[in-house]
């Protein structure tokens, strides 16, 4: 009877020790669980973007789901840095901003994935790689002060040779601002076909030559001068230019006639993310209709989404005249067409 008793009380034991071990494994898991399987409630992003941007998603991203997010601000090279040297333990789970370019030279650091809102994008602006989401574009424009530049037609950039514009174009330089490097191959295209053609060479030597040896200190500075009433035009993007418009400033947004260069600001997951699942919801939500609509009527800036809604104050892309970046290309030779474009201003000043 006693031999029972003990094998009986020793059953138990065992079982008991069974659960308790059984409990402890489930508390482990659940206090290690990655956002790939749903339970975490944090998201981190990088995200070179402006206020306008970052305060029209982010707070309302974290209502739409409750996730809370840790954003990291910078520009995109460093971000990218960062993202090199976090490449064997990442703690961005997203970056909220980068361009094509920058992509095509790290495309290790990023995990594929498309978002089931991708077939609402635009033609030409949807997630080709398998990596990247647009959710907006810019694309170089010319803004005209309206005050300063009375009876002299700005349709395009052959107007711009305009010998009574001389000196009163605001141009910053293309090896230090990115939105001169983008009016710069914008221009080669735009007149000379490729970046490479003698034709497009000689239309930015003669823009040079009207320039007269003035460069604006920054992308800010040119436009904002032309705002202000210093110069009567600038090579500029289209984002602060319909920014100025809005605010009621005597400027106008002229698309050149020989064409715009639209390029797209994408986000990505970066491979390895602790929170997987909740990156790939920011990414449908960059490109939600509540978000594009928002950004083309609140903040004016251009949104991708084929039936997203504009404001007043921005032109229908379809309604510009949009020409195609070689983005293998121009990643290739960047510092060959900034080289040459320094040298040939160096050799115009007289």
């Amino acid at each position: 009877m006693m031999k029972k008793k003990l094998i009986a009380l020793t059953m138990v034991l065992v079982l008991a020790i069974g659960l308790l071990t059984a409990c402890g494994k489930t508390d482990t898991t659940d206090d290690n669980t990655s956002g790939e399987e749903g339970t975490s409630d944090k998201l981190v992003v990088y995200s070179p973007n402006s206020e306008d941007i970052i305060n029209l998603v982010i707070p309302a991203f974290e209502k739409e789901t409750g996730i809370k997010v840790e954003l990291i601000r910078a520009g995109t090279g460093e971000l990218i840095k960062r993202l090199e040297s976090e490449k064997e333990n990442p703690y961005a789970d997203v970056i909220f901003g980068i361009a094509e370019t920058q992509f095509a030279q790290n495309p290790d650091l990023f995990q594929e994935y498309v978002s089931p809102n991708d077939e609402y994008l635009l033609e030409g602006h949807k997630n080709k790689q398998g990596y990247l989401t647009p959710y907006n574009s810019d694309g170089s424009c010319i803004l005209v002060n309206t005050d300063l530049i009375g009876d002299i037609k700005i349709e395009g950039y052959e107007d711009l040779l305009n010998p009574e514009l001389k000196g009163k174009i605001a141009y910053p330089d293309p090896a230090s601002s990115s939105s001169a490097f983008n009016q710069l191959t914008n221009m080669l295209v735009a007149m000379g076909g490729d970046y490479e053609s003698q034709e497009g060479w000689d239309y930015v030597a003669k823009i040079i030559e009207n320039l007269d040896g003035k460069v604006a200190s920054g992308s800010g500075a040119a436009h904002k001068s032309v705002a202000d009433g210093e110069y009567v035009v600038a090579l500029t993007y289209e984002d602060p230019s319909v920014s100025y418009v809005r605010d009621g400033a005597p400027v106008k947004v002229v698309y050149p006639k020989e064409g715009t260069i639209y390029g797209d600001a994408n986000s990505a997951i970066i491979k390895g993310a602790k929170n997987l699942e909740n990156a790939k919801k920011f990414i449908d939500f960059t490109i939600s209709k509540e978000i594009q609509d928002a950004f083309g009527t609140e903040i004016f800036v251009r949104p991708l989404r084929a039936d997203a809604e504009l404001s007043d104050s921005m032109t229908p892309l379809e309604d510009i005249y949009t020409l195609e970046e070689d983005i293998e290309y121009v990643t290739e030779h960047k510092s060959e067409i900034v080289e040459k474009y320094i040298d040939l201003f160096t050799s115009l000043q007289k």
